[in-house]
């Protein structure tokens, strides 16, 4: 952009390079005149999409690394999950601003953002498809955004973290096999894993960084229904229309169980000769 040395340019400031202006710019209201509470919804929701679009570049720096499968390769993709489990307890930390709104404010302009719907974050679904939480039944709701689509199209066909984590581990000579026959060995190679930690330290690590951004995400899914809950009861979502009445808090009850990596969470039951 000219800011970096070039003749006749401008100095580089905090200002230009976070381009404060642009952004400040892109918080528009729908109530008229603007209801209070509205700029703080929009400001919230716009920053968790900007944290949503750090996780997937880190996570996608994550499965670079677990393609490397190297001893340095497995400790850099360790140090980005918790950069990346840091980022998704400050979105927790967010959900506090909104719970800050009471339910007759944001009544006033609730009615104004339909058919509109946090449902729709195409950010936060292709981070699920990332993760290995996938619903293809979600794609007709970025139907319109060509992009969009696209990307979600493109995650399902590519490996997800879990898989990604487990061809790590096959190259650095454990029997991991892929599909769901091989889930029981999947388990099976963890345990070695979890029994003996001082012997498989960084895998042990690695293991133990990918549980933590898997349970950040449950812990997230957590607090966003208590606070949905909190905001409006039981009330259908404002996306109704276009998602098929499937939001609400009684939809969103139904996605807490959903693990990324389930048998992270499987093998600590067969450690020290559980069943």
């Amino acid at each position: 952009m000219g800011y970096f040395g070039a003749a006749g340019a401008p100095d580089l400031s905090y200002a230009s390079y976070l381009r404060v202006a642009e952004l400040l710019s892109q918080q528009r209201c729908v109530s008229e005149p603007a209801e209070h509470d509205e700029l703080q919804f929009i400001v919230v929701h716009q920053v968790f999409e900007l944290w949503f679009k750090l996780l997937l570049h880190e996570l996608d720096a994550v499965g670079v690394h677990l393609a490397g499968g190297s001893d340095e390769d497995v400790r850099e993709a360790e140090r980005l999950l918790g950069r990346v489990a840091a980022v998704e307890r400050v979105l927790q930390g967010s959900l506090h601003v909104l719970e800050t709104m009471r339910p007759i404010d944001f009544l006033r302009f609730r009615d104004r953002l339909k058919p509109a719907s946090g449902f729709q974050s195409a950010q936060f679904r292709e981070l699920e498809f990332l993760a290995g939480i996938r619903d293809e039944t979600l794609l007709p709701l970025v139907r319109g955004e060509a992009t969009a689509e696209a990307r979600l199209r493109r995650r399902l066909g590519e490996p997800s973290l879990g898989e990604r984590f487990f061809a790590c581990l096959r190259r650095r000579g454990f029997d991991a096999p892929e599909g769901e026959p091989g889930r029981g060995a999947r388990v099976a190679a963890l345990r070695r894993i979890y029994e003996e930690p001082s012997r498989f330290p960084l895998e042990y690590a690695l293991a133990e960084a990918l549980a933590e951004f898997d349970e950040q995400l449950t812990l997230w899914r957590q607090h966003h229904v208590a606070m949905v809950e909190r905001v409006i009861g039981g009330k259908i979502g404002t996306g109704a229309a276009v998602t098929g009445a499937r939001e609400g808090v009684r939809y969103l009850r139904t996605t807490l169980d959903r693990k990324a990596i389930p048998e992270l969470w499987e093998v600590r039951a067969t450690i020290g000769g559980g069943p």
